[in-house]
């Protein structure tokens, strides 16, 4: 009966330590993934940034008659 107990024990805790390991790096994994999701946006927002500044601005300068009259 010990012997069973010892190996429902031991088993319990190298379960419990694996799915602790996958918390770890699944934790790495969406913090890189959140790295790399900030640098795909910081390049956009750099390519694109004046090209977008220029179209809501032309947005702008056509609604400012439609909205002042």
């Amino acid at each position: 009966m010990n012997l069973f107990t010892a190996y429902v024990v031991s088993h319990t805790l190298s379960l419990k330590a694996r799915f602790q390991e996958d918390r770890g790096a699944s934790a790495v994994e969406y913090g890189l993934l959140v790295g790399l999701i900030a640098v795909a946006i910081i390049a956009t927002v750099l390519l694109l940034g004046t090209q977008l500044n220029a179209l809501f601005q032309r947005v702008t300068d056509t609604l400012a008659p439609v909205v002042a009259g």
